[in-house]
């Protein structure tokens, strides 16, 4: 009893299933069917009341199935009334204590299905003035599940659901991307060396190092909006295996009709319900879409670690908010700790992708009984995006200074610079250049004026940051 989250007076009522009675705690909305899942399943230890997105859309699927029931003339005005009123609560957020179950469990589903039915029923029965547990009057099988089953109503809430939480990983990348052009403008004028394969390469500008990540982090976004659209196809009217068996002809539709007007979204009925009820690529869709955003959110961090290093004897062309001391026995040592736990969070995304590639090709027959891990591992990998996303922009992003002085230093100082001189000086003299400045020491901006090839001012001419953020014509 220590999962539940609300007062336990110690009274019961029995209730009884296929295998038995149990004793249900008088205070529970939920019954004997949720009562054995939390016995049986203590996995993950992420419950279902933690998640308010996906109760909400169990109540949208509830709902939208009596009310195809009613209009089909297969519950009474009252039944209908009550379990609306009861579907409408979940959606505003009520009786989340009511939700004790893993996230994990065996049985595709099903334990999740039930917990929903029996709260919807007990608090409609309370809503017709019954008693919770007098299933005779409104029945969490027969009113609020009918013409349903977990294979159905399962896979089409947990897309919901899903949805639901996609809105939140959206606002977060579009807030650090919003960051990242907020630091393009800031850094648009300060010159600096761009490299491949950590060797130096040509001038570029650091607003166009933060334009970059602002780019990758668009182009990543359109991919996971794309793949987040895959989750308005449900299955409703589905039942057991995609035939539709203990549902009336014109179900399906209806409950469809209904969900898209509860929701205000393009859901569609998916055109095979065979097909759908054993097929689960949308989550692999999603799954991997977030994988993309960890492997480019991850390279940002390893570039803003390598960017900051120093601050003496590393690149240290930008400097991260300082945020703890980053030694026990360096006095003075400060690490970028927040790229560090976000690449770490990149990492766990990548790693619950491959769980749910896993998962999905578990499917057997007509039916993935995997769904629950494949769920769960996608909340995880949205949470902990969302999480990481806001972290490192307020903690970081938002407070990076640039080291202006230090980064154009570097770009007089490197022989990189002979590739942007090239198309003034000749290849053959560029080479001349770059040579004798490694064997000398000295930088090539210095022998370039020293020898008298071009003037100080044709240099800082080449050089002026405004003529490394795209091609243009420079006359000298």
């Amino acid at each position: 009893m220590g999962r539940f989250q609300f007062e336990v007076s110690g009274n019961t009522r029995t209730e009884h299933d296929l295998l038995g009675e149990k004793e249900v705690p008088a205070e529970a909305l939920f019954g004997i069917q949720t009562l054995r899942c939390v016995e049986n399943f203590d996995i993950s230890r992420d419950y279902l009341s933690e998640y308010p997105e996906f109760t909400k859309a169990l109540g949208i699927v509830k709902m939208g199935a009596i009310l195809a029931n009613h209009k089909l003339g297969l519950v009474s005005d009252q039944i209908k009334n009550a379990v609306v009123a009861a579907c409408k609560e979940l959606m505003e957020g009520q009786h989340l204590e009511h939700f004790p179950i893993d996230m994990v469990q065996g049985g595709a589903g099903t334990s999740v299905n039930m917990n929903a039915n029996e709260v919807i029923a007990n608090r409609a029965l309370e809503i017709m003035g019954k008693e919770r547990g007098q299933y005779q009057f409104c029945s969490p099988n027969d009113h609020v599940n009918m013409a349903q089953s977990t294979n159905d109503a399962y896979p089409s809430a947990m897309h919901i659901g899903l949805y639901l939480t996609h809105f939140h990983v959206r606002e977060a990348m579009e807030s650090l991307i919003q960051s990242f052009e907020n630091k393009e403008r800031e850094f648009a004028g300060i010159i600096k060396m761009g490299r491949t394969q950590l060797q130096d390469a040509v001038p570029m500008t650091l607003g166009q190092s933060f334009g970059a990540y602002a780019s990758a982090m668009k182009h990543e976004l359109e991919r996971l909006e794309k793949a987040a659209s895959e989750f308005l196809e449900i299955n409703m009217g589905a039942t057991a295996i995609g035939t539709g068996i203990t549902a009336e002809p014109g179900y399906a539709e209806e409950c469809i009709k209904n969900i898209r007007q509860i929701t205000g979204w393009d859901i569609k009925l998916a055109s095979n319900l065979i097909e759908a009820t054993h097929d689960t690529s949308c989550m692999v869709s999603y799954a991997s879409a977030l994988k993309m955003i960890a492997i480019r959110l991850s390279k940002i961090c390893n570039d803003l670690r390598i960017l900051s290093s120093g601050p003496r004897t590393g690149i240290a062309e930008i400097s991260l908010p300082p945020k703890q001391p980053g030694s026990s026995i360096m006095p003075g040592k400060v690490n970028p700790v927040i790229p560090e736990v976000v690449n770490q969070v990149c990492f766990k995304i990548i790693g619950n992708e491959t769980a749910v590639c896993m998962a999905s090709e578990a499917a057997q027959l007509e039916l993935n009984v995997m769904e629950p891990v494949m769920v769960q591992s996608i909340v995880e990998s949205s949470d902990w995006m969302i999480r990481a996303l806001n972290t490192l922009r307020v903690e970081c992003v938002d407070g990076i200074k640039a080291n202006p002085e230090h980064c154009r230093n570097m770009v007089e100082n490197s022989i990189g610079i002979v590739t942007a001189l090239k198309p003034f000086i000749g290849y053959e003299k560029s080479t001349e250049i770059a040579k004798e400045a490694l064997q000398s020491g000295k930088s090539v901006y210095k022998l370039v004026l020293e020898k008298g090839v071009l003037t100080k001012e044709q240099m800082d001419k080449i050089l002026d940051p405004a003529n490394m953020v795209k091609p243009v014509k420079i006359e000298i």
